[in-house]
């Protein structure tokens, strides 16, 4: 069988919000190399799984479904993201640091 990434992806630089970035996500990873069509250019393959992508509310849940399946996986944790909260006025403090 084949061998599948699971992982939690970053929003997109177009979001400024972080919707639909807590579920994650199982993609299958790249059995078949890409070949360009003689026609037309474009890119395809034989390896239909690189188009599926299936969505778990948790990480257990996703890990599970491969177990279950026979998946090989591997998990990527998410870089977790550190804030600093700053006011407004921060932005015209007389000491302030570019």
């Amino acid at each position: 069988m084949g061998s599948v990434r699971i992982f939690k992806p970053a929003k997109t630089a177009m979001q400024s919000g972080r919707a639909n970035t807590k579920r994650w996500l199982l993609e299958f990873d790249p059995a078949d190399k890409l070949e360009p069509d003689a026609l037309m250019g474009w890119a395809g393959s034989h390896d239909t799984n690189r188009q599926l992508k299936l969505w778990f509310d948790s990480k257990e849940d996703a890990v599970a479904f491969a177990e279950r399946k026979g998946l090989r996986y591997r998990v990527e944790e998410p870089n977790l993201r550190s804030i600093k909260p700053r006011a407004y006025a921060d932005n015209f403090a007389f000491k302030r640091v570019s």
